[in-house]
């Protein structure tokens, strides 16, 4: 399983570790879990001391010059794996944690140092996330993180969805799953919890503020609204929840219902992807193809043949060309940061709100002999005009985070036809990857990320009343 692994991220991975940094570091895991145990590397030799005594040495394989570096996998891992056997027989403690915390522990101090998306999935979380991509029926709900409480929250619900029906509210505390408790368990354990057949049942115990309560919620087959349409101020306005797998079905039957009767159609869009943690690639290509003609919407690029790619739009544009302003924020990350970068390269909509999350890697899935899997960040995404979303994220033609007035003077700075946000535009689409760290806290400063806020609508109507200032924040004049 290591030399799977190993060859996994000498292959694929954006970054060229060696393979002598690789198993160091998968070794440290070990010292997390037992700080009695010391790896290092000397002269190509990987040690591991307890105290003063040395409980394995092993060389290190020495390829010629020309050799590939995935050809070492084997080699490193069998000196590894005599390291990590090593290390078991010696202490109490990895034998009380088991061999997957091992495994977890050596991989994690791994990832630490290549990419905070790589990561290592036991079997059991390999088979929730296997169920989860072929389309595992849903509960209508999405759990995050408790911040400083710790814990698991319930973060979103989608409208009419198995969980809102049950009366779950966002902010509920779950304490438990089916009887399971979730004090010790993250994020990933308690998202499998929830997994299984459709049309069965799953009880959540919650807890409301001072109150604790049980919901039990009916799994669904039917796939989630990820779309809310609604005709407003003369436009349609489309909030995109995430992209899932029926998400560019429902877009285009809202904007058919909108353009393809004989009423008179929107004067506008706006597509709010405030709050859109993302999801499936293909879904966002396919998203940003409903206003599109055609043409690039993304490229993906990395040291894998494999990783390099041009997603293109199918068209037609089912807006039929109306003015789109796309609302982000600061928790606009991933798929729907795909979106707003190729609608706003592509001089099709005007991007408005603060930077995004910026989150521009892509995971090959990879499994493991064990059942398990390694998700190991492989290529990089690209906006049309060739900057990488990653770090960067996306940046809005007018920037409502730094407050009231200086929303103002943008919206006035428009009006004289003078793009207040033009001079950080130019250099974003102007980087390329790697961009250095100053760079991207530069060009991020100068609309901060923040959470989404009602200034955010009140541009949108702004510009789509006024077509001289929406031409000059698309960079059409």
């Amino acid at each position: 399983m290591l030399a799977v692994a190993l060859g996994t991220v000498l292959e694929r991975h954006l970054e060229t570790p060696s393979p002598q940094d690789l198993a160091l570091w998968s070794l440290r895991g070990l010292e997390v879990l037992e700080p009695a145990l010391k790896p290092e590397l000397n002269a190509n030799t990987l040690l591991l001391s307890a105290g003063d005594r040395v409980l394995s040495a092993r060389p290190l394989p020495a390829l010629p010059p020309d050799a590939p570096r995935e050809a070492a996998a084997q080699p490193t891992a069998f000196a590894m794996a005599a390291l990590y056997e090593a290390a078991w027989r010696a202490s109490p403690a990895l034998r009380a944690a088991g061999p997957e915390r091992m495994l977890r522990s050596g991989f994690e101090e791994l990832f630490n140092h290549l990419d905070p998306y790589s990561r290592y999935l036991t079997p059991d979380e390999a088979r929730g996330a296997r169920a989860r991509r072929v389309g595992q029926a849903g509960l209508g709900l999405r759990l995050a993180a408790g911040g400083r409480r710790g814990g698991v929250v319930v973060a979103a619900l989608v409208p009419e969805g198995p969980a809102m029906r049950a009366g779950v509210r966002p902010g509920d505390r779950v304490l438990g799953i089916d009887g399971i408790a979730l004090a010790s368990l993250d994020l990933t354990a308690a998202a499998a919890l929830l997994d299984g057949p459709a049309e069965t049942e799953v009880t959540l115990r919650l807890q409301r503020g001072n109150r604790r309560l049980e919901a039990t919620l009916l799994r669904s087959l039917v796939p989630p609204d990820s779309v809310q349409a609604e005709r407003r101020d003369g436009a349609l306005w489309l909030r995109v929840l995430a992209f899932s797998s029926a998400t560019d079905s429902q877009l285009a039957e809202a904007l058919a219902a909108a353009f393809g009767t004989r009423t008179p159609p929107p004067a506008g869009v706006v597509l709010d992807l405030r709050g859109n943690r993302g999801g499936l690639l293909g879904q966002a290509v396919a998203v940003a193809g409903a206003f599109l003609p055609g043409g690039v919407v993304a490229r993906t690029g990395g040291r894998h043949p494999g990783s390099i790619r041009t997603y293109q739009a199918g068209g037609p544009d089912l807006a039929e060309g109306a003015p789109l302003v796309v609302l982000v924020d600061g928790r606009t990350a991933s798929a729907a940061e795909i979106v707003a970068a190729a609608l706003a390269d592509r001089g099709r909509a005007v991007v408005v709100g603060s930077a995004s999350m910026g989150k521009g890697l892509i995971q090959a899935v990879v499994p493991l002999p064990n059942g398990g899997e390694l998700l190991v960040t492989w290529s990089r995404v690209l906006a049309p005009q060739g900057w990488p979303l990653q770090g960067l994220g996306v940046l809005p033609a007018l920037c409502t985070s730094l407050g009231a007035e200086v929303t103002t003077q943008g919206l006035a700075a428009l009006r004289r036809g003078e793009a207040p946000m033009g001079g950080a535009l130019a250099r974003l689409r102007a980087a390329r990857a790697p961009v250095p760290a100053s760079e991207v806290a530069q060009l991020r400063a100068t609309c901060p990320p923040a959470e989404g806020r009602e200034a955010d609508a009140d541009v949108a109507r702004a510009l789509l009343a006024s077509p001289e200032s929406y031409a000059t924040a698309a960079g059409r004049r």
